[in-house]
């Protein structure tokens, strides 16, 4: 399944897909200094796309962009038209959504602060990022051996292209070794987060999730919260160590891309099967995002 598309919008304009182009010399190509987003659109029950949370999805970008001194000569209102042009420009009612803040050609160094800024919007056609297995069955995953940021080392509330280094090579880590995802615990070696996904784990139908302030706060993380709580489930935001993860009777990954992922073994520990309180949240926000859970209809932009 590639990434390719009809077009793809850049600064403004929706522009060939061969033709979307950047300079060798871009700023954000030689340091990372930039941000950006994934967001899902789903096709809905009158055959129409929908995007779930885009305001939530467009919000966190410019809050990353506000953190990083990247300014912005597009509003939310903007980027978030540009969103649904771009997708209904490719006829994708199903959709992966890609904006990206990046600096462009201009000066060099790690204090250059003339650069363009340059926004462009992507879209694909990305199924489940964990795989169909991984989505039925659960997934295996390993402690990985590099460390989450420190909360004081990076903007860890900001979503930004150069964090996404630590997190590359602790799945190139996990796959080498045979498994399919790495969980990355913190400084004090708390349990943080997989490479691109938020954690959750239950024991005893309590749900404890670590709490944004290492990790990237995910708008999944935010729905299934909302999910569990809505269905009477009591939800801890709190930290906990890894051993935790061993004795659970259930642990489960969201994130955008993945959604509601199961995991079933932890460095070699079985969790088992995917367990109730994981299905009854894949179900329930597999659902929402199609239009088909009357409280979560609020979040859908509709094109």
């Amino acid at each position: 399944m590639g990434i390719e598309s009809r077009y793809i919008w850049m600064d403004g304009k929706l522009v060939p897909f061969d033709d979307a182009k950047v300079h060798v010399l871009s700023h954000t190509l030689h340091y990372g200094l930039g941000v950006f987003e994934g967001i899902r659109s789903y096709k809905q029950p009158d055959g129409a796309g929908g995007v779930f949370k885009l305001d939530e999805h467009i919000r966190r970008l410019t809050d990353s962009a506000k953190m990083c001194r990247m300014p912005l000569q597009y509003t939310r209102d903007d980027i978030r038209a540009a969103c649904l042009q771009t997708l209904a420009a490719n006829e994708m009612p199903e959709a992966y959504i890609r904006p990206i803040i990046y600096f462009g050609m201009g000066k060099m160094g790690l204090g250059a602060r003339d650069n363009p800024v340059h926004l462009s919007i992507a879209v694909w056609d990305w199924g489940r990022y964990l795989g169909e297995e991984g989505i039925r069955n659960g997934i295996r995953v390993q402690t990985s051996t590099f460390t989450r940021h420190h909360v004081n080392s990076n903007l860890q509330r900001a979503k930004v292209i150069g964090h996404y280094v630590n997190s590359i090579l602790a799945r190139y880590e996990a796959i080498e070794n045979g498994y399919d995802e790495a969980v990355m615990l913190d400084g004090a070696g708390y349990v943080a987060e997989g490479t691109g996904e938020n954690l959750f784990v239950a024991r005893d139908g309590v749900v404890k999730t670590p709490p944004v302030v290492n990790i990237l706060g995910g708008i999944t993380r935010r729905t299934a919260i909302d999910i569990l709580r809505h269905e009477g489930h009591t939800v801890h935001e709190m930290h906990f160590g890894r051993d935790a993860l061993y004795v659970a009777d259930e642990v489960f990954l969201t994130g955008t891309a993945a959604e509601v992922t199961p995991v079933r073994e932890v460095d070699r520990r079985e969790v088992g099967t995917p367990g109730p309180l994981t299905r009854q949240v894949q179900e329930i926000y597999g659902q929402g995002v199609r239009g088909g859970v009357d409280w979560m209809k609020g979040y859908i932009s509709h094109f």
